[in-house]
């Protein structure tokens, strides 16, 4: 499993509505894209959820590198570049994923949380940890799914988690989800990926 996320961060005073009918016109185009587990189009409003800024962020969950490469190098991702400017792209690699007990129910938000991985540290023991938090998550009420992934370039661990209700159990970012697509949430590898 292979986690992504690019971010648009917005101006404040953004129609967040031009993101909606964005979404809403081209989300569907990705509901069957092979090699794609999971994309959550995600949102956060300045003064929602604790948000300062209008951002829009989808974070995406890959089966195969080649999925994502098809993504990023085959023009989907041109569409977004063209009309916003080429994001960097963040990736990492896949630690843990479980679904959670809602994972039937629509999601309403998703949460992510980046952590730094200090200098000093057992680097088992520390994604030991991740893998851990990632089950705790999943068996949270109203957990649809949970995952975690580590860039080891930055050294950075992601937990991503998205919820069937406003209360997610979770700290970190909160994103409203305005549509997934899920064609390979299936195939997704569950648990431990070490």
């Amino acid at each position: 499993m292979h986690a992504m996320q690019y971010e648009l961060t917005l101006p404040a005073d953004y129609d967040t509505g031009i993101i909606r009918a964005r979404v809403s016109r081209i989300g569907h185009l990705l509901d069957d894209w092979e090699g794609l587990g999971l994309k959550a189009y995600l949102l956060r409003e300045r003064g929602l959820h604790g948000s300062p800024v209008n951002q829009y962020a989808p974070f995406y969950l890959w089966n195969t590198v080649e999925g994502m490469n098809t993504f990023l190098w085959g023009g989907a991702f041109q569409g977004l570049s063209d009309d916003f400017g080429r994001p960097p792209v963040q990736q990492w690699t896949g630690l843990a994923y479980e679904e959670g007990g809602a994972v039937r129910s629509p999601a309403r938000v998703a949460v992510r949380r980046r952590a730094r991985v200090p200098d000093g540290v057992t680097l088992s023991e520390v994604m030991t940890e991740a893998v851990d938090e990632v089950g705790r998550l999943a068996r949270e009420d109203g957990a649809v799914l949970a995952a975690a992934a580590v860039d080891s370039r930055g050294w950075e661990v992601v937990h991503f988690s998205l919820w069937e209700h406003d209360s997610p159990k979770a700290d970190g970012d909160v994103f409203q989800v305005l549509h997934l697509s899920t064609p390979g949430l299936d195939r997704l590898p569950q648990g431990r990926q070490w």
